[in-house]
């Protein structure tokens, strides 16, 4: 009995070994997660950002270029009692806001460093930089913000605003933090314009502080500036298009016909683009969503008008490509054209043929053009002619999208 409790002893004690043996396997060769712990307690990675592109318009004119702004950031661990009402004057945001992002930061460690105010100006960085020895533990850190030379073309050239949570899903290049193009250029082109982000490794100890780079930077990677994008717009068009709209609301579109070019799209009321520039964005971003003639509604891509008096043109065509009329055929419009009680009237008066149609923008001469192909015998039934006119109305593009590049045109 004594040799068998000898040999439970022996296995339970080989057990337990066994069972430290596979922990320990598991923690160091299996399991990641307390390596990758253990590094990030000892680099520190800190990313570098790259300028976007530039924006160029036909003609070589500047559009949208990039100004330097910082990010102030924190490690709270080593922040000391500090002027808090001080730091926010020079910043130009009010002590309540300020102390929640740094609330925030305290949250998120209080060993690493993060940013609790976001884009200062390049103005109000001056300054700070000369005030920087009264905040121990603060630092700043480097971006760029987009600039807009003209005060056009808000709805072309879009914005950029910080990636959200459901963006960097979708996106895993982007991190917390990373800035990204909303409509228009600044969206279509994203993936060129953004650049490439670089990374500096350096070693920290344990309460954060750099003590050099890792390995004298061999494995840091630069930053690549974004590609530079000339749009097919004419800037000085653009602001005259502008001009012609002001104190309305509606949209012009000017298109090289030979190509297809977009030379001017403008949407009014507009707005000025470097309203959502910066810290000013929180601000101004509101109150252009509730400003009731919605100047951030691009009409021009997104809203629907009636073709107009340009229709005559395309019924005239398919009218002679059907043998409806000829150059010759004219009716009568003395008066308009009725059907039943419904009168269209015509403020010409008289016969026109089909060129004096078109000269005088008649209504009551299409109105009989159209009567006369419903009711032609070639088709046999009236809902075949309308079945007809109709696939050669589609044929023109109406009700179609154009396929631009810009990513808020609406079907």
């Amino acid at each position: 009995m004594y040799n068998n409790r000898k040999y439970v002893i022996g296995l339970f004690f080989i057990a337990i070994a066994l069972i430290y043996i596979y922990k320990l396997f598991s923690i160091q060769v299996m399991d990641s997660s307390y390596k990758l712990s253990a590094e990030s307690n000892v680099f520190r990675k800190v990313v570098d950002y790259p300028a976007r592109g530039l924006v160029f318009d036909r003609n070589d004119k500047l559009l949208v270029y990039n100004e330097s702004s910082y990010d102030l950031l924190a490690t709270p661990n080593r922040v000391p009692e500090f002027d808090t009402a001080d730091l926010c004057e020079i910043l130009g945001t009010s002590v309540e806001s300020f102390k929640a992002e740094f609330q925030k930061a305290v949250k998120h460690s209080r060993y690493k460093e993060s940013v609790v105010f976001k884009q200062i100006p390049k103005h109000r960085y001056s300054y700070l930089q000369e005030k920087m020895y009264k905040f121990p533990g603060f630092e700043v850190q480097k971006r760029t913000a987009r600039k807009y030379e003209h005060n056009a073309a808000a709805q072309v050239l879009g914005y950029v605003r910080e990636a959200d949570p459901k963006y960097i899903k979708a996106n895993p290049y982007y991190k917390p933090g990373d800035y990204v193009g909303v409509a228009g250029i600044e969206k279509s082109y994203e993936e060129q314009l953004r650049g490439q982000k670089g990374t500096k490794i350096y070693i920290v100890d344990v309460k954060n502080k750099v003590q050099g780079k890792y390995k004298d930077g061999i494995y840091d990677t630069m930053a690549v500036v974004g590609l530079n994008i000339q749009s097919t717009l004419d800037i000085d068009l653009q602001e005259y298009g502008e001009k012609l709209m002001q104190n309305k609301v509606g949209s012009i579109v000017a298109i090289e016909p030979s190509t297809g070019e977009i030379l001017a799209l403008v949407s009014s009321p507009g707005y000025d683009p470097n309203l959502l520039v910066g810290s000013d964005m929180a601000i101004n971003y509101p109150k252009l969503l509730a400003d009731p003639y919605k100047p951030m509604y691009n009409r021009a891509l997104m809203a629907c008008y009636p073709p107009g008096s340009t229709f005559k043109t395309i019924n005239a065509l398919i009218g002679l490509a059907e043998g409806i009329i000829t150059p010759t055929s004219s009716f009568p419009c003395n008066g308009g054209f009725r059907l039943g009680s419904h009168v269209v009237k015509c403020h010409h008066g008289g016969s026109l043929d089909l060129v004096s149609s078109i000269q005088h923008s008649c209504n009551a001469y299409y109105c009989y053009e159209f009567t006369k192909l419903i009711a032609a015998p070639k088709y046999g039934r009236a809902d075949s002619a309308y079945s007809k006119w109709r696939r050669r109305v589609q044929s023109f593009g109406l009700g179609t999208k154009l396929g631009s590049d810009l990513n808020q045109e609406s079907g």
